[in-house]
């Protein structure tokens, strides 16, 4: 029943996004490079054999990547102006891995394959790696021409109010339920205590904590991250199944027990509280939206953000480097 599930949401999905993403389409290396796609799996899961916490590095980088001058692939330029150097990317991981699948394909299909798309491609298969849904990735993306650092200020923070995220969102054509879905991304992620050390001790100016967070879990987060302790230290952002990709992520921002600061806003603002509390009911056994269905389908929505076909892009010989 399962396996017949899988394949009927994967069908699904693959209807939901052939209409309206720029001339992507799936299969779009059916003919060029057949085995694109399993090239990329099978790069993306030998990496992640030797370390998971890679798949929560390549879902960022994708995201990090489409909200700077679109899904293009310009946060992998090296360079001191390129956006990779911005100070919100600076703890991005996963280039390696796309570096490593670029290699193979072009030995394979010289100059066929994107490093758009390898990432779009990485992002999915890492999700499905996280024991997450899986979903017809569409394809065919160029490689932009431009990489800026100062373009990079405008991603989300996390400190930014829900206002402030939202805004950022609908920017690029993302409303509040795709805005709440993909932070669920955060369902296999890590962040540093730098991030959120703040909400721990003095975040009222008056030496208390921030009131958001459950009490019991408070001494929990402060024992991790002391004060003035090792601000590099490694939190995970689900408390309770860091390494599986699934809806308890938002359970823990019901619970008050969300990390980032700006996790634990989306509950309590009205519009983005009712998704979250959906997606943690669905995890509860009651009647609530699926997150497994609806992740796949804001992914697509946001891989599909100011995308560069044919003309207006390139496919780089090495994803680091403007041709």
């Amino acid at each position: 029943m399962e396996v017949v599930f899988s394949v009927l949401l994967v069908i699904l999905i693959s209807g939901f996004h052939v209409q309206g993403q720029g001339g992507l389409k799936t299969g779009f290396y059916s003919s060029s490079c057949p085995k694109a796609e399993e090239i990329i799996r099978a790069t993306v899961e030998a990496h992640f054999n030797k370390d998971p916490t890679i798949a929560a590095g390549l879902l960022r980088l994708h995201f990090h990547d489409c909200f700077v001058q679109g899904c293009d692939g310009s946060i992998l330029i090296t360079g001191a102006s390129g956006e990779r150097n911005a100070l919100p990317n600076l703890g991005l991981r996963g280039f390696e891995v796309i570096d490593d699948a670029k290699t193979q394909l072009e030995a394979l299909c010289p100059g066929a394959v994107s490093c758009a798309d390898i990432l779009a491609l990485a992002a999915r298969d890492a999700v499905v790696l996280s024991d997450g849904p899986s979903w017809a990735v569409p394809t065919g993306r160029r490689d932009g021409r431009v990489s800026s650092k100062a373009e990079a200020s405008n991603l989300p923070s996390p400190t930014d109010s829900i206002a402030v995220q939202r805004q950022k969102f609908m920017a690029k054509g993302l409303d509040d339920h795709d805005l709440v879905t993909l932070v669920g991304a955060h369902s296999i992620g890590q962040t540093d205590c730098l991030f959120f050390s703040y909400r721990l001790y003095n975040f009222t100016t008056t030496g208390n904590a921030d009131p958001t967070i459950n009490q019991a879990f408070l001494p929990q987060l402060q024992a991790i991250c002391p004060k003035d302790g090792d601000v590099s230290k490694r939190v995970a952002l689900d408390k309770d199944s860091q390494f599986k990709f699934d809806a308890s992520f938002f359970m823990n921002v019901q619970d008050g027990n969300g990390i980032l600061e700006s996790d634990q806003r989306l509950l309590g603002e009205a519009a983005t509280g009712r998704i979250v509390q959906n997606y943690a009911g669905s995890i509860r056994g009651l009647l609530g939206l699926r997150f497994d269905l609806e992740f796949p389908k804001a992914m697509i929505k946001m891989s599909g953000i100011e995308v560069k076909i044919e003309a207006q892009g390139e496919i780089r010989k090495m994803c680091s480097k403007f041709n």
